[in-house]
Order: structure tokens, then C-alpha cells, then sequence
């Protein structure tokens, strides 16, 4: 969770992010917003997100991706214990009956 000074300003980032209606236009402000290797690692967290709430194994998902085994960590804690937007979003966006 967000907290302190910028609280305001990630909430306005968020709202603007929820107001772009085209994924193109949200690939073209990711792009002048973050650096290529931000928006890489952003994807392939998304991607481990989603295998592990399809219920694949961390050596699995560690091959697949090539991910550190302590972020996937991160990961799987923020899928079982964080905000839920893992989870609820993947599950609704990738249509995944989660096992987690």
C-alpha cells in the first residue's frame, strides 16, 4: 500500500492509466514513462503472476521465465497475501480459476 507524500500523486497515476481507453495508447505512455527494461520486467511479473495462480511450480516458472527465484517470491506473496490485484485482475482478464 501506498502511503505518505506521494499517496496523492500514485492515485493520479492510476486514474490516468484507468482513463486510457486503447492499449495502444497505454503502450505509448508506458514507454515515455518507464524504460524498456522497466516495462519488461513489469510483463514478465504479470506473466509469472499468471502461472503461478494457474498453479505451476516455482522450478516450472523459473524456467519458463528466467525470473529470480526471490522475486518470484515477491510475487507469490503479494498473489497470496497482497491488495488482490494480482489476482483479481489476472483472473478476470485471463479468465483463470486461481489455486492459490
Amino acid at each position: 500500500m501506498v502511503s505518505g507524500e506521494n499517496k496523492q500523486l500514485v492515485d493520479q497515476l492510476c486514474k490516468l492509466i484507468a482513463s486510457i481507453d486503447d492499449p495502444t495508447e497505454v503502450k505509448a505512455f508506458l514507454e515515455d514513462l518507464c524504460s524498456s527494461s522497466e516495462i519488461n520486467q513489469m510483463a514478465q511479473r504479470v506473466e509469472c503472476a499468471k502461472l503461478l495462480l494457474e498453479g505451476n511450480t516455482y522450478n516450472k516458472i523459473i524456467a519458463e521465465t528466467e525470473i529470480s527465484s526471490a522475486t518470484l517470491s515477491r510475487i507469490s506473496r503479494c498473489t497470496q497475501h497482497g491488495s488482490g490485484g494480482y489476482s483479481r485482475t489476472l483472473a478476470q482478464f485471463f479468465g483463470i480459476k486461481t489455486y492459490i
